[in-house]
């Protein structure tokens, strides 16, 4: 669902960033820090929107298994300096990833997916 109602995009389908909006055809989806900007489109001014999509659904899967292993991942973001830079800094006692983290580059992606233990994509 849109902003201005359904859509259904092929995966993979270009879309551009206009004035703080994704836009297709025209046509306005969602704002480009929304939850479904983060869900569903990837950043790729460099070429690397597809690896940095799958990295952070890895990411976000992989801090989300409840195994016996679940705090110790968690414990490894929140000691890392280059994890601390992509954190929502209005949730000081709870981990939300921030804006920045979607539009990481892959260099840090594949950092914090090394650190976490995540699937990583091909790499170019």
């Amino acid at each position: 669902m849109s902003i201005n109602g359904p859509v259904n995009l092929r995966y993979g389908t270009p879309v551009d960033a206009v004035d703080g909006f994704l836009v297709h055809n025209g046509r306005p989806l969602c704002a480009v820090t929304s939850q479904n900007a983060h869900d569903y489109f990837a950043r790729n001014d460099d070429g690397n929107g597809m690896e940095r999509g799958q990295l952070t659904a890895s990411i976000i899967a992989r801090l989300s298994t409840r195994d016996k292993d679940h705090q110790t991942r968690w414990n490894k973001v929140w000691e890392d300096p280059r994890c601390e830079k992509y954190r929502r800094q209005d949730s000081p006692d709870f981990w939300l990833w921030g804006h920045a983290f979607f539009e990481a580059p892959v260099e840090d992606l594949r950092h914090i997916a090394d650190l976490v233990g995540a699937k990583k994509g091909a790499r170019k």
